[in-house]
C-alpha cells in the first residue's frame, strides 16, 4: 500500500510552543506519522531525548522504521494518557506535545472505518489490538445509550431519532459497514446542514466513544502536568470544541485563579501550577490553503510553574 500523506497541523507554532532546548527531554504522545517529532528532533543536540508514543500500531511501525537507529529516541506503543507509567518519563520532561483526535492516515485508510466517504468495516479503533469496535458497540448498546453517545460526543440534535433507527435496523441484521450506517443516518434525518454530510456528527461521536478520547485527554493532561519539570511546556492541538474545552479548563483550573460563579461564593483557588503561554492560536490562511483539514485546529500552550 502506498504511503498515506500526512501534513502536520500548525507544525511551527506547536513546536515553537515547546521552546525546545538542545539537551532537553520531550515527549510526543501522538506520533501519527512523525511531522511534529521530526521538527522537535531537528532542534535537539546529541544529549537531547525524544520519547514517542502512539496507540495506533501502524503509527508505531512508522516510528520504528524512521527512528529506531537514533540513540536519542525511545518508542512505546500505548495511549498518551498512560505516559506516567513509562519509566522513560520518570526523570521529568521539558515538554509534552499532544495532537489530539484522528490522524489523516487513519481517515484516509478506508479499512480503518473512521470515514463515511468509503464503504468499509465499521471499526474506528485507533488501537486495533484491543477494545470494542463501533460495530460491536452498536450491536450491544440499548437505544438510550446510543442516543446519549451521539448527543454527548457529537452534539447531534437528532440523536434519539438516529438511535431508534439503528436499533430498528439491527433487529433485521447487524450494522457492520460504514456505508450502511451513513446511508441509514442519511435516510433518517436527511441533509440538515448545507455542505455537511448528515452522518458527520454521529461518526465523530462513535469514534470518541470507541476510543475513550475525552477520558484520555483528561488523564493525559494530568499525567503531563505530573511529569513536566518546572519551566516545562505543554503544547496541545485540539480539533473540536469538546477537546478544546477540556484543555482550556485544565489550564485554567491549574492557573491559581479563584474559581466560582457570580451567583455563589468564590471557591478557594488551587496553588498555581500552570500558566498559559499567550492566547489560543489558530491555523493561518496560508496553512488552510494547503491543508483544509486544519480548519478546526486550536493550539494552546502552557508552562509548568514552581
Amino acid at each position: 500500500m502506498a504511503e498515506l500523506r500526512h501534513i502536520p497541523v500548525m507544525l511551527g507554532e506547536a513546536v515553537e510552543g515547546l521552546a525546545v532546548q538542545a539537551g532537553g527531554r520531550y515527549l510526543d504522545g501522538t506520533f501519527g506519522r512523525g511531522g511534529h517529532a521530526r521538527a522537535v528532533l531537528s532542534r535537539l543536540g546529541p544529549d537531547g531525548r525524544l520519547l514517542l508514543m502512539d496507540r495506533d500500531p501502524a503509527a508505531i511501525a512508522a516510528a520504528r522504521e524512521a527512528f529506531a537507529t537514533d540513540p536519542r529516541v525511545s518508542i512505546r506503543h500505548g495511549n498518551f494518557a498512560d505516559m506516567a507509567d513509562w519509566d522513560e518519563t520518570a526523570a521529568g520532561l521539558d515538554g509534552v506535545l499532544l495532537d489530539l483526535g484522528v490522524s489523516s492516515p487513519q481517515l484516509d485508510e478506508a479499512a480503518r472505518g473512521f470515514s463515511f466517504m468509503a464503504d468499509a468495516p465499521l471499526d474506528m479503533r485507533m488501537d486495533t489490538t484491543q477494545g470494542e469496535s463501533a460495530a460491536a458497540f452498536l450491536a450491544r448498546a440499548d437505544e438510550h445509550e446510543i442516543a446519549d453517545v451521539l448527543w454527548t460526543f457529537g452534539e447531534e440534535r437528532f440523536s434519539r431519532k438516529i438511535a431508534r433507527a439503528i436499533v430498528a435496523r439491527r433487529a433485521e441484521a447487524p450494522i457492520t459497514r460504514t456505508g450502511e450506517l451513513a446511508a441509514l443516518i442519511d435516510r433518517t434525518i436527511g441533509r440538515r446542514e448545507p455542505g455537511k454530510h448528515p452522518a458527520t456528527r454521529s461518526f465523530q461521536a462513535l469514534r470518541i466513544r470507541v476510543n475513550g478520547e475525552l477520558d484520555a485527554v483528561q488523564r493525559g493532561l494530568d499525567a503531563a502536568l505530573e511529569r513536566l519539570k518546572v519551566g516545562g511546556r505543554l503544547s496541545v492541538i485540539s480539533f473540536h470544541s469538546l477537546e478544546d474545552r477540556a484543555v482550556k479548563q485544565f489550564i485554567r483550573d491549574h492557573s491559581g485563579r479563584v474559581q466560582g460563579s457570580r451567583r455563589g461564593p468564590p471557591v478557594a483557588a488551587k496553588p498555581a501550577r500552570l500558566a498559559a503561554v499567550g492566547k489560543a492560536r489558530f491555523p493561518s490562511d496560508a496553512e488552510l490553503a494547503v491543508n483544509p483539514r486544519a480548519r478546526s485546529a486550536v493550539l494552546r500552550v502552557a508552562e509548568k510553574l514552581a
